[in-house]
């Protein structure tokens, strides 16, 4: 799912009024962790989520009231004793809320959130939060990236880069940090919520066989970047794949070869035949990506072993590190099933903690 602010960022419209609520901070167990954020209409959710059920629920009656009021503010919620009945489920934590009822005042800091993840270079959103009784709250927001402050004032970069840079270190999208700073003045409160932002995941499939277009189309609607690369022009095509985000005809291995790679790029090998298998393989398993899969029966696999082993085109660190045979173990059949159990063992390293 697109991160909320790039959400509004690409879809919001002048004329309507919308709230972001985000989940700055948890006690005890909660539905989801704090960055979670939802954006509302009048009418209620537009797009997101901060964990559905009564949280949710209570958290909608608010925001919705608030795009139309404009008036932003913290909510505490106890999740075992203010809003929770013996007909509900009971999570036992705490959950603060904050609720911006005026992000429009914010488009071009989530325009230049949006344009710097797009050039693949990680930020972090910076949110000032200033509360003064009865729940009046002013918001800033700055967008940060290592090395670069940008229009951050100097007093408040120097309080957060040492935090926001060990975010983005860390390349965990959920792992958020509140600051509460000192008062300026009595009555009033300050927080400041540090949100990392990542490009979004790429996933390369080396196949545009039945088995890649499966997966093509499942890494789209799993928010994966998807890039296709095949030899054969009539199965590499937007007619075929009409799903993925771009689609390279050549040869396969040379093609890997020069496609960047980093700890947001997961390859999939699926293509059609083992010396292609194995080329593609080459190109990618010395690099920085995050996973690399390849399809094939375990005699397959194992004589491949061989051969990259003695050949020296890698050493058995690496060769532990590729998921061959690839997916997770569902006893597949069908090319769908296939593609499935692929996508599974995605989401399990894409979302497993580095």
């Amino acid at each position: 799912m697109k991160n909320p602010y790039l959400y509004i960022s690409s879809e919001h419209s002048d004329n309507e009024k919308l709230a972001i609520a985000t989940l700055i901070s948890t006690r005890g167990s909660t539905p989801q962790k704090p960055g979670s954020s939802a954006i509302f209409n009048s009418e209620g959710l537009v797009y997101g989520t901060i964990g559905g059920g009564v949280l949710e629920g209570r958290v909608t009656e608010i925001a919705t009231k608030a795009s139309g009021s404009g008036e932003s503010g913290i909510f505490h919620f106890d999740l075992d004793k203010d809003i929770v009945n013996s007909d509900e489920a009971i999570c036992g934590g705490s959950a603060d809320v904050a609720i911006d009822a005026r992000p429009s005042d914010h488009l071009l800091i989530f325009r230049e959130a949006e344009r710097r993840l797009s050039g693949r270079t990680p930020c972090v959103m910076v949110t000032v939060m200033r509360e003064a009784g009865d729940r009046h709250l002013t918001i800033e927001r700055y967008v940060y990236s290592t090395g670069s402050q940008g229009d951050i004032p100097a007093g408040l970069a120097h309080g957060i880069i040492e935090d926001a840079d060990k975010l983005l270190s860390g390349n965990i999208s959920d792992a958020c940090k509140l600051i509460t700073a000192e008062p300026a003045e009595e009555g009033h409160k300050k927080m400041i919520f540090l949100e990392p932002l990542f490009p979004v995941s790429r996933l390369v499939i080396a196949g545009a066989g039945h088995i890649g277009k499966a997966l093509c189309h499942l890494g789209s609607r799993l928010d994966f970047e998807v890039t296709v690369v095949d030899n054969r022009p009539e199965y590499a095509n937007s007619e075929n794949l009409p799903e993925a985000d771009s689609i390279v005809v050549g040869d396969i291995g040379e093609v890997l070869g020069e496609i960047e790679k980093d700890i947001n790029t997961y390859i999939v090998i699926v293509t059609r035949g083992h010396s292609d298998d194995s080329e593609a393989l080459r190109a990618c398993i010395n690099s920085n990506a995050a996973y690399i899969g390849m399809i094939g029966s375990r005699t397959k696999i194992e004589k491949m072993h061989r051969n990259f082993i003695e050949n020296k085109w890698a050493g058995e660190d690496e060769w532990s590190a590729i998921h061959a045979p690839v997916g997770v173990d569902i006893k597949s059949q069908t090319v769908e099933e296939i593609a499935i159990s692929i996508a599974a063992q995605l989401i399990l390293e894409r979302n497993r903690v580095k």
